[in-house]
């Protein structure tokens, strides 16, 4: 009946659209999260909560249900229970040893500097507030300081003075994820922008979609817009870096690889094994989307010529408290944003619940130029509100 059955360990908005890319081609899907009624849960065919540090719990759930393939939207997973169950041959996606090593920022920095030479900005990690010090002396002033395994820039900071270190470092320890109590304190660039650069490991080889630029706030992404132009050197370097790290981590699917870029080099920052929510821009951008790819190389289908539709933007529509009751309104409003050629979409999450800075949805927009399409995105995504119920 079913070409494939996936679990998928993340139900987050990534996986929502995953999933409904998995579905298309004839997958089950069992999502799996923390909480019930997560958006991936909501198109998937069967649901699972629980937590996906619980090594027990995880590995019930895949001898339950085994599956063909297990593919992981989130960092934090018990990693040693993917790599029992590869060894068993259930299909990682990518592969355990790359969860593993992206599950915490301190083992693919390492790769990329030390294993393969990729140019990285200084950095050292600490365990104690005595080591941040430490780590601050080889990184010098400014630096950015991360907990080692966090997501969506939870914890990040940039520390100017010294007299900034010790909150940076509380910051950082109080919002990471897992177990481990460690930091990366790296070097700050100054960097002209930074891109997101969509590369597709697949049986027919690695394959890149066109750049893509994107702008954060407290470590997190705001929005996002494809293509960046960068000159021809500059895209080949990144392109030749990426190859080198996906190769080395191994596996097929879709790796959302981050880079700074300067005036005349580019820099590896960090790599997400998974489609990266800097891409939720080619539901519209694309003829086929970072999750249609991903599916596509995880089921060892074909990767056709990636093209790019356009000049296109997206923007994040955030809540700013916490509340389980609320309503979202302004879709009319937001839609109506399109104009001749010039497209506008918005994809509303289904979260059940909101918390401050919380993405509920993304607007999207297509525009002549790339200034146009973010000015467009922007504006459809003030026009939709969250209103909340007392």
């Amino acid at each position: 009946m079913f070409t494939a059955k996936i679990l998928l360990l993340g139900s987050g908005e990534l996986g929502k659209e995953f999933a409904i890319s998995a579905k298309r081609y004839g997958c089950q899907v069992i999502a799996c999260d923390s909480y019930a009624h997560a958006p991936a849960m909501q198109v998937a065919d069967e649901s699972e909560v629980f937590s996906m540090l619980d090594a027990d719990s995880l590995r019930q759930a895949i001898e339950r249900h085994r599956p063909d393939f297990i593919v992981p939207e989130i960092e934090a997973i018990r990693t040693e229970v993917l790599q029992e169950f590869e060894d068993k041959g259930v299909t990682v996606v990518p592969s355990a040893r790359a969860a593993s090593l992206t599950m915490n920022r301190d083992r693919i920095r390492d790769v990329a500097a030390q294993e393969l030479g990729l140019r990285t900005s200084k950095y050292r990690y600490a365990e104690s507030l005595d080591e941040a010090r430490g780590a601050v002396e080889h990184t010098g002033l400014p630096c950015v300081i991360k907990p080692v395994m966090s997501s969506s820039g939870k914890g990040q900071s940039t520390v100017r003075t010294s007299g900034e270190l010790e909150r940076a470092w509380e910051h950082a320890v109080a919002n990471m994820r897992g177990d481990r109590r460690k930091i990366i304190v790296e070097e700050f660039i100054p960097f002209e922008y930074e891109i997101t650069l969509l590369t597709v490991r697949s049986r027919d080889g690695v394959s890149f979609c066109a750049p893509i630029g994107h702008r954060q706030e407290r470590g997190d992404y705001q929005e996002s817009w494809q293509p960046t132009p960068m000159t021809g050197k500059l895209l080949a370097d990144a392109q030749e870096m990426a190859r080198k790290v996906v190769d080395n981590l191994g596996g097929y699917g879709i790796f959302g690889v981050e880079f700074f870029v300067t005036r005349d080099e580019v820099i590896f920052s960090e790599l997400s094994p998974r489609p990266h929510d800097t891409g939720l821009v080619t539901l519209l951008s694309q003829n086929l989307s970072e999750f249609d790819l991903h599916v596509r190389a995880v089921l060892g289908l074909p990767i056709p010529s990636i093209r790019l539709n356009g000049p296109t933007a997206s923007a994040v529509i955030l809540a700013d408290r916490d509340a389980e009751r609320f309503s979202i309104k302004g879709l009319k409003e937001a839609l109506s944003l399109s104009a001749g050629e010039s497209e506008v979409e918005v994809r509303l999450f289904g979260k059940p619940m909101t918390r401050p800075c919380r993405r509920m949805g993304v607007a999207l927009a297509s525009g002549s130029t790339v200034e146009e399409a973010r000015e467009r995105a922007r504006e459809a995504a003030a026009r939709i509100r969250i209103t909340y119920e007392a």
